[in-house]
């Protein structure tokens, strides 16, 4: 891919969204930097399109029906071994929070029962301490990669942006043990994003058979040669992610087609929908084996979140205005809330680039202050008696619970303790319980908003692996009850149901999802009659965000350098046409060329593709015959079969090589031009192309508009998109585009005098406006 680092922040002030990356420039002026996980790595982009040359059309010809049908059932093999792999590490995930965190909280509780309450605030800060600092040792030193949700990382894959090291064995298991870790130290991150990471980490693994760098190979796995196979599998493996995440296997499905994937066909949604099935049944049947008591004594969270509301609603028009103005705060404090995390996330690159040392510094630091701010709000909060119909026992004493005696005497429970003094799961059951609107106090509420605001917000860039799902619902659930609150007896809904409709908008307003949000949230409620309400806080919601920023992944995703392509394109883009952006020189080669020349041109280049372009006497004018690509080059070097004279070698080439040497490698096994050592004999030999160029490459005319071009090469997955003039008596090909050519900083790094000053304004204020237009 041929980009190039951003430019200087000096150059546009205005910028809406300046990488974190701007003062940086990779020495590879062919390829582009971002930030990935906690690490600054060199990026580059997927051949999505299938290279149809003649010895690929060869290799399908002689394919037996066997062959055919055992490629399909591999694929169905594949999805159900990622949805099983899936559902257990999430169940295990699970469980190994609960526990973890479950016995932290009654060993403080029990110290506070004793009134011995500087050893329980030590056990307290001590344990979160010693999980976190164990969360950013691994993930700095083992894998950065990790570090995240892993969200932005997994969608710009999806995208076509290729990211070392996001999907390798090691980042698999960083992501799975420093989740645990970090949910379970008090930190206000969740797990569901990991899960998404894990999900796609699995499929990656699987489909290219296991890890060649250790030694973990599975031939008869090794079915996926081509990255447009093993994208589907990933997408599949996001999907399975979140159905695993909240047991949610239709929202996982949309979650990956409204968020995740760029690219979509049925034969991809059946398969997503198997994935997520497969997750479904496998975690009920678990679940039933925690209910029979046989997971520990606090296995019985996360998952079971399921039926957390069932009740009957009944609602009637004059509650319709609520809920409306539910919606448009949910709106505004989701874009302050992503906004203000972009600030945040800028302020820790800098100091996290500094070194490994500050990174876990930084993580320390944020648990010290979480675990200070956590054991000390709850003396605020005055105590509560017992209600007599609780339906556990109340308070709270040596064992998980709900009803948290703190430091209240017997027979009262601190409300603000049962919030903090829990998982995340937990706490958000407790909001969105039914028949609980006398539990908690309306300071209570507010407190607990305040707090999850804005620890969430410092929780999320340590280097260590967190998620935003769940803090974002437990936040928009404080300030949804807190509204149901205030209208007490003037509405017909519970404070619970209030709960649910915050927690929908907080989470359209951030994330600025629809569709799947409001099957995951119908899901996790059990209730089909609260779909018209949500339908409508969800819109609302997104509708008032989209007016101030972007959602939260896509603003990750421009901070940390990713060249994501969008949806729309940029309204400057209609009065360009691709001559105008298209770069040089243009490095190409001819049907037969000789060794030498190849040789040194992929040394001196780092593109990734090159014209083939035929001339007299082998046509009777120069033509473009084709595409090649450099893996496919060093893949002819490599075997050595050259020609002494510059004569077509014809079906002769087929004898010599299979589809095993053009299949493409796993990760970390990417051949280099250098590791191939050739005689100066054998770089005066000839190498005939022909029969390994991709004779139908998609091509444009120099006169295209550029927002046509983007939209064929998003919605294709296109790495290359060759640009013929259209003039016939000119070279056969102008130039080449990539993905760095449809950057905006490249785009106006041409064109300074494109977009005004008034625009930018305009822009600033009104960016997704302005792309309906």
């Amino acid at each position: 891919m041929s980009d190039n680092a951003p430019p200087d922040q000096n150059q546009d002030h205005e910028s809406l969204t300046i990488p974190l990356l701007s003062h940086e420039r990779s020495l590879n002026s062919t390829s582009q930097v971002a930030i990935v996980g906690a690490n600054v790595c060199p990026i580059e982009s997927f051949d999505y399109e299938i290279a149809e040359n003649d010895f690929f059309k060869q290799d399908w010809r002689t394919r037996a029906k066997i062959q055919i049908f055992q490629y399909i059932f591999m694929k169905w093999l594949l999805c159900f071994l990622i949805g099983a792999i899936v559902s257990l590490v999430g169940f295990c995930n699970n469980l190994a929070v609960e526990n973890i965190a479950g016995i932290k909280f009654v060993v403080t509780s029990n110290m506070m029962l004793a009134r011995r309450y500087g050893m329980a605030f030590l056990v307290f800060s001590l344990s979160n301490l010693v999980l976190t600092l164990f969360a950013a040792i691994i993930t700095a030193f083992i894998s950065p990669a990790a570090a995240g949700s892993g969200i932005p990382e997994v969608k710009a894959y999806l995208n076509g942006v290729d990211a070392p090291g996001i999907f390798s064995l090691r980042t698999l298991i960083v992501k799975i043990v420093g989740s645990i870790s970090a949910v379970s130290s008090s930190l206000l991150v969740g797990k569901a994003g990991p899960m998404v990471h894990t999900g796609a980490c699995i499929a990656s693994l699987l489909g290219q058979g296991g890890s060649r760098r250790y030694g973990l190979t599975w031939k008869w796995l090794c079915f996926f040669k081509n990255d447009r196979d093993r994208r589907d599998l990933v997408t599949c493996g996001s999907a399975a992610g979140i159905a695993a995440a909240f047991r949610a296997p239709v929202g996982g499905v949309l979650f990956a087609l409204e968020e995740m994937a760029s690219w979509w066909r049925s034969a991809l949604l059946w398969r997503a929908f198997f994935t997520t099935a497969v997750v479904a049944i496998i975690l009920r049947a678990l679940i039933d084996i925690c209910l029979s008591g046989k997971c520990g004594l606090f296995g019985k969270g996360g998952l079971i979140m399921f039926d957390a509301y069932s009740a009957n609603v009944s609602y009637h028009l004059a509650d319709v205005p609520p809920v409306l103005v539910l919606g448009v705060i949910g709106g505004i404090l989701g874009s302050l809330y992503n906004s203000l995390l972009d600030k945040v996330l800028r302020v820790y690159n800098l100091i996290n680039e500094k070194s490994v040392v500050y990174k876990i510094f930084l993580a320390c630091s944020i648990s010290i202050f979480t675990s200070c701010l956590l054991f000390g709000l709850p003396w605020l909060a005055s105590c509560q008696p017992c209600p007599l119909d609780a339906s556990e026992a109340c308070p709270t004493i040596g064992r998980s619970g709900n009803y948290k005696k703190f430091q209240c005497p017997p027979g009262y429970y601190n409300d603000l303790a049962s919030l903090i003094f829990n998982t995340n799961d937990d706490a958000i059951r407790n909001l969105f319980s039914k028949n609980t609107d006398s539990e908690f106090q309306k300071s209570t509420m507010i407190i607990f908003f305040v707090t999850c605001f804005f620890l969430s917000i410092v929780s999320y860039g340590i280097v260590a692996p967190a998620g935003l799902f769940v803090p974002v619902i437990v936040t928009g659930a404080s300030y949804g009850r807190f509204i149901g609150m205030l209208l007490g007896s003037h509405t017909n809904l519970n404070h619970g149901l209030y709960a649910v409709l915050g927690a929908a908008s907080f989470l359209g307003g951030s994330m600025r999802m629809t569709v799947s949000l409001c099957v995951i949230i119908l899901e996790l409620t059990n209730n089909l009659l609260l779909l018209p309400l949500i339908m409508m806080v969800l819109l609302i919601s997104k509708t008032v965000a989209d007016a101030f920023n972007g959602n939260i992944y896509d603003l990750i995703m421009k901070a940390k350098g990713f060249p994501y392509l969008e949806t729309h394109a940029e309204p400057y883009m209609r009065q360009l046409t691709v001559g105008d952006v298209v770069s040089g020189p243009l490095q190409l080669f001819h049907g037969i060329e000789k060794v030498g020349n190849i040789v040194h041109i992929l040394k001196t280049t780092r593109h990734h593709g090159f014209p083939v372009v035929d001339e007299p006497p082998h046509s009777e004018s120069p033509i473009l015959y084709g595409l090649i690509l450099r893996a496919h080059l060093i893949a002819l070097l490599k075997k050595r079969v050259f020609l002494c004279t510059p004569v077509q070698i014809g079906v002769d080439a087929f004898r010599h090589f299979s589809a095993e040497d053009f299949a493409k490698k796993g990760l970390g096994n990417v051949d280099k031009i250098e590791d191939i050592e050739l005689s100066d004999e054998e770089k005066e030999m000839f190498l005939d192309l022909h029969p390994f160029t991709n004779a139908s490459p998609y091509t444009v005319v120099e006169t295209m508009s550029l927002a046509k071009a983007l939209v064929l090469f998003r919605q294709v997955g296109l790495r290359h998109l060759l640009v013929i003039p259209k003039i016939s008596n000119r070279a056969p090909v102008v130039g080449i585009l990539t993905r760095h050519d449809f950057m905006p900083e490249h785009i106006l790094g041409l064109h300074p005098l494109l977009i005004g000053s008034r625009w930018k304004r305009l822009r600033l204020r009104w960016p997704r406006l302005l792309k309906l237009f």
